[in-house]
């Protein structure tokens, strides 16, 4: 009873973001609108993590078996889909790359900032007890 009363909350929360994909005007996926909307009832404490997390983790653990028919459907468009190969190997490899590197580079500039924070109240610390 407890697995279907924690679907049913993420089915409503699903059901709320296809709502708001035909009422906004945005070219915003119902799938995204939910997630955030689960995400600040999480952040804000309205969704309790428990009334969630079971159901959450089974729909990770059989996550895997959703991409079947993506796959499938891949196969057998394979005719279509042969002679765009290339192009579309390069802009993926390119992507990847791309955003490694801005990731990379985010968190460096993230961890030094960190870094000059943490001195700046270590000194600040230093200061305060030598007085």
């Amino acid at each position: 009873m407890k697995l279907l009363r924690q679907f049913l909350i993420i089915l409503a929360i699903s059901f709320v973001g296809e709502a708001l994909k035909y009422l906004l005007p945005l070219p915003v996926p119902a799938s995204i609108y939910g997630m955030v909307i689960l995400f600040v009832g999480l952040l804000t404490g309205l969704i309790k993590l428990s009334w969630v997390k079971d159901a959450g983790k089974f729909l990770i653990a059989v996550m895997p078996v959703m991409f079947i028919p993506a796959g499938v459907g891949l196969m057998s468009s394979w005719g279509v889909l042969k002679p765009m190969l290339v192009p579309v190997l390069v802009v993926t490899v390119v992507a990847i790359i791309t955003v490694m590197a801005v990731t990379g580079q985010a968190s460096q500039i993230i961890i030094r900032a960190d870094r000059k924070r943490e001195l700046r109240k270590a000194q600040r610390n230093e200061v305060n007890t030598n007085e």
